[in-house]
């Protein structure tokens, strides 16, 4: 019978590199984007294991872990829990709530998920791998492919997205470049002078309002359009972002690394214009 595991995300990045990692290793996955969808699948198809999240909407992974430790159908099923905080606190009470090991979203990649589900489940068995179905391989391909020499600087701290993203963009022809902070984005933009940076908002040493106040500050690089890609979506920080200069912004939650790609492209073919047309 083939192990099943049960996914409770509501970041649509995220959420996709994980189940498409742990279904090509041969697991069953059923992903679910908040807490009550994952209590409806826990009790429709008691999974083997799950990993969950803890700030997400209509329920959350503290909720989730309190009502699942009460019933005793399910209160023995291992649960990973993967959240952005890594504080202390937090992690004392996901353990004390029956939670057997914990991943900082920012420190991991997909092969670590798969390494921590292993340590409890132990190895996937061939006959397991046999009974799970193979990931369907849907095109999602923008038509063309970006110049050769069309430079991209992903500015994230969070390594599984920095991988996806830049995976994406370099299966598209772009020369990808990543930074882990608003002060290697200064570095790296000034060293490579990018087509266009993706920027992130909340990262350690300088945060991404820093970082573009001072891109733009800067004759050689407040050229370079910046695209502010957050999990915040407040019209606050949007509006910041657009005062300091961003020419979009990007919810991460709400968008795949294929929309990333389609809306770059379609910034930078208007800046092409522009330049042509001299709006620029």
């Amino acid at each position: 019978m083939a192990t099943k595991l049960l996914l409770i995300d509501d970041d649509q990045v995220l959420g996709e590199v994980m189940r498409h990692r742990l279904l090509t290793e041969g697991y069953e996955c059923d992903w679910k984007r908040d807490g009550a969808e994952g209590m409806v699948a826990m009790h429709e198809n008691k999974p083997d294991l799950i990993l969950l999240d803890i700030v997400m909407p209509v329920m959350n992974g503290y909720d989730f872990l309190e009502a699942m430790s009460g019933d005793p159908l399910y209160a023995n099923i291992p649960v990973i829990v993967i959240s952005n905080s890594g504080q202390p606190v937090e992690i004392e009470r996901v353990l004390a709530l029956g939670a057997k090991d914990y991943l900082v979203k920012a420190q991991f990649t997909p092969d670590e998920v798969l390494t921590k589900v292993q340590k409890i489940l132990g190895p996937l068995s061939a006959a397991s791998a046999a009974l799970s179905p193979s990931p369907v391989e849907v095109s999602t391909e923008p038509e063309g492919k970006a110049p050769t020499d069309t430079k991209i600087l992903i500015v994230e701290d969070e390594q599984i997205l920095a991988e996806l993203a830049s995976g994406r963009f370099r299966s598209e022809g772009y020369e990808v470049f990543i930074a882990g902070d608003g002060q290697q984005c200064l570095e790296v933009a000034a060293r490579e002078h990018p087509d266009i940076i993706l920027l992130d908002v909340i990262m350690p040493i300088m945060n991404g309002f820093e970082a573009l106040r001072r891109l733009k500050a800067d004759s050689a690089l407040a050229d370079i359009p910046v695209v502010v890609f957050s999990n915040l979506a407040q019209d606050k920080e949007i509006e910041e972002g657009r005062t300091l200069g961003a020419v979009d912004f990007f919810v991460k939650a709400k968008m795949t690394p294929t929309e990333y790609v389609e809306r770059v492209k379609a910034i930078l073919a208007k800046r092409a214009r522009d330049i042509r047309f001299g709006a620029v």
